[in-house]
């Protein structure tokens, strides 16, 4: 197991042409930019957890029916000053680092705790961006790295709270019909209210402003209170409707006075995270145009979450599907002192993910009787009047033991069949990829002996015509040390294999990206 999760990576900057197998359709020209953690052991100090390793980017780029890979590590100031240190000397969410100021004199900035919050890490492993023309890498911190998409090298570093009052943001925003990035920050104990920041970065800036960052352009869309001052809930994405932003506030929360005194009681951040399973979970739905939270108070019972799939109204419903856990084991499995030899077999999830759709009624009869289903589409989900007015919902099941769900983005807060994810059952391992259709509740499969897929990206066809016509890449990485890992095309209607670029280079696991077409890649003289 120490081969996919605990050694430390070779970087590869310069490009490795991959040996293509099958057939790649011609038109798939562009490139497939992924992250994930990469080094999680700087001399003689190792990261508790596996989220906590230095970003490592990769890529394959697909140019006339020939691929090649390369891969670099993300240059953060964290990366710079572990490297340079020879030690981890800069905090990641579930390692607490304690450097020696007199001994490196970059590290002194991270080590003093003269604020309730800390200074963030700028190690940005879990997401790419798209802002503008441009590309980032993006973790849950205040901050995200301009990356250069074709060579993966890193460019400046921009700072959220900048420009919004933000100290957290997620790695999954959204992205509107005119490419504006919509995201959500939590601001905490800001003037002593914490709150989460519903926020816009413009796609473009005027003319006469060219030179301007699109960041300097980022305006507030509205703000939702937290129900607790001082313990906020965590989240990891949020959905999006043609008229409604949709938040989940889990009881899965942060607690921030844990957190400020986190480094002098010698824990990690991550201990400040506790679910409490005897709250409730709670649904806010934001008007886009009148930038308003929904006033009537929707909930259901305690659940973790970290990916939406999609969201969509219907007939004064506002309908959406997430992946969601009966608790919060998910994180603490991935502790590297968890992930040895006998991991895929003896390491088994306390709760399975659960694909779950939720029907929201908007409108509805406000004389309906206390105890009445206020939902009226034909479903399981239902959304009880409650004595207080408030409104009890219990979801359809979709499916069970799918994540890291992706869709064909063009369907995004609209009504869609097809959710494209990795099966991971009773285990954290992604073991196949799958298609599921929320429809017809049929699903289809591929999987290989030892190949662990990554996030399946679909990629839409130049001449689609139905939500499914185009491919799917993922990212196969082996567990038997004899097979080399592999890049894997599929045909996202048939779900049959159609090519693999097979590279023989140590491919390391990783967590989400995108793909970008050859007409989004500027050159090197734009």
């Amino acid at each position: 197991m120490d081969v996919i999760f605990g050694r430390n990576k070779e970087e590869h900057p310069e490009p490795i042409k991959a040996e293509v197998q099958g057939e790649l359709p011609t038109w798939l020209q562009g490139i497939l930019l992924r992250n994930g953690p990469g080094m999680h052991t700087i001399g003689d100090t190792k990261y508790n957890h596996w989220f906590d390793g230095l970003a490592l980017l990769h890529s394959f780029t697909f140019k006339n029916g020939e691929v090649y890979y390369r891969s670099k590590y993300l240059r953060s100031d964290s990366y710079n000053c572990n490297v340079e240190a020879n030690r981890i000397v800069v905090s990641e969410f579930g390692t607490m680092a304690y450097p020696d100021p007199c001994k490196n004199i970059f590290a002194k900035a991270f080590c003093y705790l003269s604020h309730t919050i800390p200074e963030f890490t700028d190690n940005c492993l879990i997401n790419i961006m798209k802002a503008g023309d441009d590309f980032y890498a993006t973790t849950e911190t205040n901050f995200i790295r301009k990356i250069n998409p074709q060579t993966l090298e890193t460019l400046e570093k921009v700072d959220y709270s900048k420009y919004v009052a933000v100290n957290v943001a997620t790695s999954h925003p959204h992205y509107d019909s005119d490419g504006n990035v919509l995201n959500m920050g939590t601001s905490i104990v800001d003037k002593g209210k914490t709150k989460y920041i519903l926020f816009k970065i413009p796609s473009s800036v005027p003319e006469k402003e060219k030179k301007k960052s699109c960041f300097k352009h980022l305006e507030v869309v509205c703000s939702i209170p937290s129900r607790s001052l001082l313990q906020p809930s965590y989240y990891h994405s949020f959905g999006i409707t043609e008229n409604y932003i949709v938040f989940i506030e889990q009881p899965f929360k942060l607690d921030i006075v844990k957190m400020a005194t986190a480094y002098i009681r010698g824990v990690n951040w991550a201990s400040c995270l506790a679910y409490h399973k005897e709250d409730k979970t709670w649904f806010h739905f934001v008007d886009r145009k009148t930038k308003k939270d929904v006033s009537t108070k929707f909930y259901t019972d305690a659940m973790v979450l970290f990916h939406h799939v999609n969201a969509y109204e219907e007939d004064g419903h506002i309908i959406f599907d997430i992946i969601a856990y009966a608790d919060n084991s998910l994180y603490d499995m991935f502790y590297l002192k968890n992930l040895n030899k006998d991991f895929e077999e003896n390491t088994k999830l306390t709760s399975t993910p659960i694909c779950k759709r939720f029907v929201v009624p908007l409108q509805y009869d406000k004389d309906a009787e206390v105890g009445s289903n206020l939902v009226t589409l034909p479903c399981t989900a239902t959304a009880v009047k409650e004595k207080d007015g408030s409104i009890y919902c219990q979801p359809e099941i979709l499916c069970e033991g799918i994540e890291l769900p992706h869709i064909n983005y063009d369907y995004n807060g609209k009504k869609y069949k097809y959710v494209f994810a990795t099966e991971v059952q009773w285990s954290p391992v992604p073991t196949k990829t799958v298609k599921f259709n929320v429809q017809t509740k049929e699903m289809l499969q591929w999987g290989e002996d030892h190949c662990w897929p990554s996030e399946p990206i679909f990629v839409p066809s130049p001449d689609a015509r139905e939500e499914d016509d185009g491919i799917i890449l993922t990212c196969i990485v082996t567990s038997d040390p004899n097979k080399a890992p592999f890049l894997l095309v599929l045909d996202a209607k048939t779900f049959k294999e159609l090519g693999r670029a097979t590279v023989n280079v140590d491919l390391h696991l990783d967590l989400h990206g995108r793909f970008i077409p050859e007409k989004d890649v500027k050159t090197e003289t734009e």
